[in-house]
């Protein structure tokens, strides 16, 4: 404790407020870690590999449409508040609109085209509808967006997690009651209302007003303009890193292996919120460093730095020892997802390595070029998965998402000259010995 205490005083007086938001967002995540261990693979057995597979091909079919919703804003309406807080209401306003259109689009898209895919699947339908209402709540998440810009997420946190820990309760007591498939899709509805509300409560409290909200046609043009190839991107970043499951619930009439491959998924996904913290803290960091001229790229190497080693701390032991960590948390019935896991894991550096790529593409208002590079991966992925999934069925899909993230991540930096800084951030860092050693300066 002495010793951190001695390394925190070290630290400038910035710094320390992105490791003070990074441990409020942090400590957010590992409870809801914790309680997705519990409760979620305790869901998981209940339903069984069937059932779940039929879940998560629902939730991964609305998934598809959800760039509607979030429409990329995350990063811009950040960066923008942050370097100019004084238009934060007409940003607010315009962004909401634009994201209460997006839910209504992805509820008629969803409902519409499971109606025509599966007509005869009237659980599967209602499954849909129900998470697809959930999307239009979640226009409120752009509250979340004013305290990432000021790096204040503790409110954001403790309102987020007390709606999460009522939900698993209410999880919990419908396996007691041996509820059947669809109520579970409810309690998802209901925990996107309850933190819509609570964002509210914490908004209000803190001495904003939603009723100051303007909206704006030029800023929502403006936002659309600059969002739009993130919407693109969004819908081609789902094909190349979802349509496994959407492909494996379609092409499969057991719904098991997407059962065993959604397993696999969640384990891994759940330390994805390391680089998604990580990349909240800094990136209003980084904005204000470069509207004021600030040569940036030293720390945004270390960001890189950080980045591979988040990675390979989590990658290794799980790959090791995935058998004993599915029949721990899953049992028997899930034995197949063990190899999955033990490959899955190893693709998410692409997690980290796009999040950081996204950092400096927002800061250099460059992000037109992530459509590029995912519109190539959702073309290599597809083609992949359909050679692929019919011979291997879960285990192709796993090897598919594997080659499609590591072309999408590396290679594809040097194919244009904007994105080649890119590259070389990721050379650097996979010399973990002198990597490590920049992460070290950061404390001396």
């Amino acid at each position: 404790m002495i010793r951190l205490t001695a390394i925190a005083r070290k630290l400038s007086p910035d710094l320390r407020k992105i490791v003070s938001n990074t441990g409020w967002l942090l400590a957010d995540k590992i409870l809801q870690m914790g309680l997705a261990l519990f409760v979620g693979i305790w869901v998981a057995r209940y339903l069984g590999p069937g059932q779940f597979g039929v879940l998560n091909y629902a939730t991964s079919f609305v998934g598809m449409f959800s760039p509607f919703v979030g429409m990329g804003f995350n990063s811009i309406v950040v960066r923008d508040i942050a370097s100019d807080p004084l238009q934060k209401n007409e940003t607010l306003g315009s962004t909401f609109a634009l994201s209460i259109f997006g839910g209504v689009l992805t509820l008629v898209l969803s409902v519409g085209l499971i109606s025509l895919l599966e007509p005869n699947e009237h659980l599967t339908r209602a499954l849909v509808g129900i998470i697809a209402v959930a999307t239009l709540v979640q226009a409120f998440d752009i509250i979340d967006f004013w305290f990432q810009s000021q790096l204040q997420s503790k409110q954001v946190v403790l309102s987020r997690r007390t709606a999460y820990v009522l939900i698993c309760a209410v999880r919990v007591a419908l396996i007691q009651m041996q509820a059947p498939l669809i109520a579970f899709a409810w309690a998802r509805l209901a925990e996107v209302v309850l933190i819509a509300v609570g964002l509210v409560l914490v908004y209000r409290t803190s001495g904003n007003r939603l009723q100051s909200w303007r909206f704006s046609f030029q800023r929502a043009k403006d936002l659309l303009k600059e969002g739009f190839p993130l919407i693109l991107s969004g819908f081609a970043i789902y094909i190349y890193a979802k349509i496994d499951q959407i492909m494996l619930g379609t092409f499969l009439t057991d719904k098991s292996q997407l059962g065993f491959y959604s397993a696999a998924v969640r384990i891994a996904e759940m330390f994805d919120f390391l680089p998604v913290i990580l990349a909240a803290s800094v990136l209003p960091k980084f904005s204000q460093m470069k509207s004021q001229g600030i040569d940036y790229t030293k720390k945004m190497q270390i960001y890189f730095d950080i980045m591979i080693f988040l990675w390979l701390i989590v990658a290794i032991p799980i790959s090791l020892l995935s058998p004993m960590i599915v029949s721990l948390l899953y049992g028997k019935s899930y034995a197949p997802t063990a190899i999955i896991l033990s490959l899955y894991i190893w693709g998410q550096f692409s997690c980290n390595l796009g999040m950081a790529r996204n950092s400096f593409l927002t800061i250099e208002n460059k992000l037109h070029y992530s459509l590029y590079i995912s519109i190539v991966g959702a073309v290599i992925n597809v083609v992949l998965n359909l050679f692929l999934i019919p011979r291997y069925q879960a285990v192709g899909a796993t090897i598919s998402t594997i080659i499609t993230y590591f072309i999408v991540a590396i290679p594809a930096n040097y194919l244009i000259n904007d994105l080649k800084p890119i590259a070389t951030f990721i050379v650097r860092s996979l010399n973990l010995y002198r990597a490590a050693f920049r992460i070290l300066e950061l404390v001396r």
